[in-house]
């Protein structure tokens, strides 16, 4: 035995040196809405059934709130802690700063999920040791999209892989082994060498090993599996108002909801306080529906928007002017300009 070899390699080892184990295409049956369908992992998509859309323009009611805002105390209190998670700044300016102005700001956040789904098929096998084999005979194979799924919570993603129904044959040997069941002395057993010696596992002293493929029954069960997918698409844009604040710290925070719509197909925002969030919307539900609409079936669409609370805070500090913000529901703080910065160096 070589050396460097150990004697108690495991049968990963011997299914890898098989090599690959589809059959030729025109050994398979040739089944009605299953053309294009292969073996070896390349899955056939097939497009989802086209229905006429009765989608139609929908008056929205009309959409008004207060716009929040945050206290002296609670905007004091933000660039504290703010001063506080940094080592050089000190929180002079936060205790003793003397308030100008509080400013509010709309700042909103448009959210639209499509939930899709998405079907494709390829030949899989199995060992055939005499089960039930449901072929054609027991009846006409249902097309892809006629195959009964259960559907998954909606808005979550998840993979589903069933076995379409009366597709199911045994005709074929398995090639790796001649439908033999054991690989012979021409393909020796790694463990011994071929030789037998030692009793290894693999081949259990006989110099040849099991099939991986058919288990030792010589016979493959092939059947066509459906690989059915779910996908929650997500577009989110942030309405920017060009107020100094990067666009980019929203996704650290949280906002309140101040807008929802679920349906099969949602309708674009049309009339909303900030017209950038009717761009928007227009902008996300076009976008799926192209990119979507002709190769998923669209199961169902939300779309929310989201206030962020923001607030300009103008204050002096030993008689200078500046400013910071406070933002989002957990009162995070941007002050590029802070007031008090130490020249500390880190050696």
């Amino acid at each position: 035995m070589d050396p460097n070899q150990s004697e108690t390699g495991g049968p990963e080892d011997l299914e890898d040196e098989e090599g690959p184990t589809a059959p030729p295409v025109e050994m398979l049956d040739n089944i009605r809405g299953y053309e294009g369908t292969v073996v070896g992992g390349d899955e056939n998509y097939v497009s989802p059934p086209i229905h006429p859309s009765d989608k139609r323009e929908q008056p929205q009611r009309q959409l008004e709130w207060r716009i929040p805002s945050i206290t002296e105390e609670a905007a004091r209190e933000a660039l504290t802690q703010f001063a506080d998670a940094h080592c050089c700044y000190s929180s002079h300016p936060a205790q003793d700063m003397v308030f100008q102005d509080l400013t509010p700001f709309n700042m909103y956040r448009y959210r639209l999920e499509t939930f899709t789904e998405t079907r494709s098929t390829e030949w899989a096998h199995k060992p055939f040791t005499g089960q039930l084999v449901d072929s054609a005979e027991c009846g006409s194979p249902p097309l892809p999209w006629e195959v009964v799924v259960e559907t998954p919570p909606m808005f979550q993603d998840s993979v589903k892989k069933v076995p379409v129904p009366h597709t199911a044959a045994v005709k074929l040997k398995c090639l790796p082994c001649g439908s033999r069941g054991i690989v012979h002395r021409n393909k020796r057993c790694i463990q011994c060498g071929g030789r037998g010696m030692k009793r290894c596992g693999p081949c259990l002293g006989r110099g040849t090993r099991t099939c991986h493929v058919c288990k030792t029954s010589g016979y493959l069960l092939f059947y066509i599996q459906l690989t059915v997918k779910w996908t929650n698409n997500v577009f989110e844009q942030v309405a920017d108002q060009q107020i100094g604040l990067p666009v980019a710290l929203f996704n650290e925070v949280s906002g309140q909801n101040v807008f929802a719509d679920e349906s099969y197909q949602v309708y674009t925002i049309v009339g909303f306080p900030d017209s950038l969030i009717d761009q928007i919307s227009q902008q996300g539900v076009q976008e799926h529906q192209e990119k979507f609409g002709r190769t998923a079936c669209i199961l169902q669409q939300r779309q929310t928007i989201e206030l962020i609370p923001v607030t300009k805070v103008h204050f002096q500090w030993k008689g200078q002017e500046n400013s910071y913000f406070v933002y989002g529901t957990e009162n995070n703080v941007y002050a590029p300009d802070y007031p008090s910065k130490c020249q500390c160096t880190i050696l």
